[in-house]
């Protein structure tokens, strides 16, 4: 590994045959090393961060189609990993699937239908092993994962999917828990683990076995009303290069399917690893997150969709987010008036559902308490960019005050993506100390097209001329499409012409139509 951090980046890109006849799947390695800049004449260093992380379409329900692929920061080579250097790392991404396309998934869900059972669980993009001959069709072409005998890997799990936990597990094998979405974790063995709609997990898996036959690698849905739950199930193969012969025999126990307090319990168990290093060499737990006060509460509430102004929508505290013309950033930075409001309410209102560009109004290094309330009946998870939060609490039932006293102020791991059960809330806390206008939504993409999301806005008051100009290759749109040249020409990218220093100091953004990265 080189002396700075990088990032190691896998694409995988998925094109129906009708529309590329070669190879389906086109990989990339992306190197990005630290740097420091001096915008204000003193260097700095960029934000740090290590972990594992996925990027994906976030426009459209686009990642119905694939689009998807892997994330890795590495530590520095100064500071020590707290496990033995693994003798491979393997990316596995874990998606539901459907055999409509995404755009009449879109479709049906603006229509108010659900989505019913996927139609299959892909691992790596692939179908099922053909494990039962009466579920699995013949002629599926299946992942196999090789691996030496004795050796530990790294594995690194990402639920890339729709709207569907998935639990993860490998026969014979157990799973140890060493980190989740940058944070280190309390490292502990698990036979299975439910990972939600949009989270990344990474395993310590030694290859302890006999070899006497190749072993299933399972992912299959959870909480899942029918019968026809037996067909989501995706299955790869884990080889030994000793191994006797091919995986038979039952796939391994998944827990209780309707059993929502086991996998609430799962969650709870995984802790953050305080004394361990991250992306600074002290301590995470270094930072003591119970000591601060909370500055802003917010109770969030989701319910079902329902229709709004004909439309089916869904909502967090009645406001289905309305997305503006003119993006949230330019309307900032160009003092635009009306395009966005900063009167989300923090806790739901005695009023009608209703559309709105409505912000949450965050103070800049302030603390906030955020209690996602899930009213669905179905396991929702949430994402919030551009910080990790805190995962300090959940229960069944309706969070009060009092729920507080149970509360994790010491080591409630530290990640940016969290799932809410059918009938209860989870609490985070957040350090607000990134300006910006950051996107807080579902992750669940039926829920997430629907409207459900916000953004939180967190303004530094005593630096607003800190950002870069605006590349000379920016796109406008909406009420500033006039600064653009060659508006029809955009998709070529040709050049802005330049902006006054006053107007044209501005964050640097990039506008991609299609592929939205997720680092988390």
């Amino acid at each position: 590994m080189p002396a700075s951090s990088f990032f190691s980046l896998t694409l995988l890109l998925c094109f129906s045959t009708a529309a590329l006849a070669g190879d389906p799947f086109v990989f990339y390695d992306w190197t990005v090393s630290y740097m420091t800049a001096s915008p204000l004449g003193v260097k700095q260093r960029v934000k740090d961060q290590i972990g594992s992380f996925f990027y994906f379409p976030s426009l459209s329900f686009h990642r119905a189609a694939g689009g998807y692929g892997g994330i890795i920061i590495n530590n520095r080579e100064v500071i020590p990993l707290p496990f033995g250097l693994p003798d491979g790392d393997i990316t596995i991404f874990i998606s539901d699937w459907y055999t409509k396309s995404h755009k009449e998934l879109r479709e049906d869900v603006a229509k108010g239908s659900d989505l019913g059972v996927p139609d299959g669980i892909l691992i790596n993009g692939l179908g099922p092993y053909r494990f039962d001959e009466a579920v699995v069709s013949d002629g599926i072409a299946y992942q196999t994962i090789n691996v030496e005998p004795g050796k530990t890997y790294r594995l690194r799990v990402h639920n890339v999917g729709i709207s569907t936990t998935l639990n993860f597990r490998i026969q014979n094998h157990n799973l140890l828990l060493v980190e989740t979405e940058g944070s280190y974790t309390v490292q502990q063995n698990f036979t299975n683990l439910d990972i939600h709609v949009g989270q990344s997990y990474s395993f310590l898996v030694t290859m302890d076995q006999n070899a006497s036959s190749d072993y299933y690698i399972v992912a299959s849905s959870r909480f899942v009303n029918s019968s026809a739950w037996i067909r989501a199930t995706g299955v790869a193969i884990l080889h030994y290069s000793n191994s006797l012969g091919p995986a038979s025999g039952p796939l391994p126990d998944l827990p209780n399917e309707y059993d929502a307090y086991f996998s609430m319990n799962q969650a709870r168990s995984i802790r953050w690893n305080v004394s361990a290093g991250a992306a600074r060499p002290n301590p995470q737990g270094s930072f003591r997150y119970g000591q601060i006060t909370v500055t802003d509460v917010y109770v969030i509430l989701n319910r079902p969709p329902e229709l709004i102004d004909g439309k089916w929508r869904t909502t967090l505290n009645g406001i289905s987010y309305l997305p503006p013309a003119t993006p949230l950033k330019l309307a900032q930075q160009f003092n635009i008036p009306g395009i966005y409001k900063l009167d989300f309410p923090n806790r739901l209102m005695n009023r009608p559902s209703k559309f709105d560009t409505s912000l949450i109004n965050g103070t800049y290094r302030g603390f906030m308490e955020i209690i996602f309330q899930n009213n669905d009946t179905t396991v929702q998870s949430y994402h919030m960019d551009g910080y990790a939060f805190f995962v300090v609490g959940m229960d069944f039932g309706v969070w009060t005050d009092n729920s507080r006293a149970t509360y994790n102020k010491w080591d409630g791991v530290a990640r940016c993506t969290i799932q809410v059960f059918p009938g209860a809330w989870t609490a985070i806390l957040v350090s607000l100390d990134n300006a910006g206008i950051w996107n807080l939504r579902a992750e669940n993409l039926n829920s997430w097209y629907l409207g459900q999301e916000v953004y939180v806005h967190v303004v530094n008051p005593e630096s607003d001329d800190h950002e870069v100009p605006l590349p000379q290759n920016t796109i406008y749109c909406g009420l500033l499409s006039t600064l653009q040249s060659g508006q029809a020409e955009r998709v070529k990218f040709s050049g802005a012409p330049s902006l006054s220093d006053a107007r044209g100091r501005i964050l640097a953004m990039l506008v991609i139509a299609f592929l939205g990265t997720c680092i988390r």
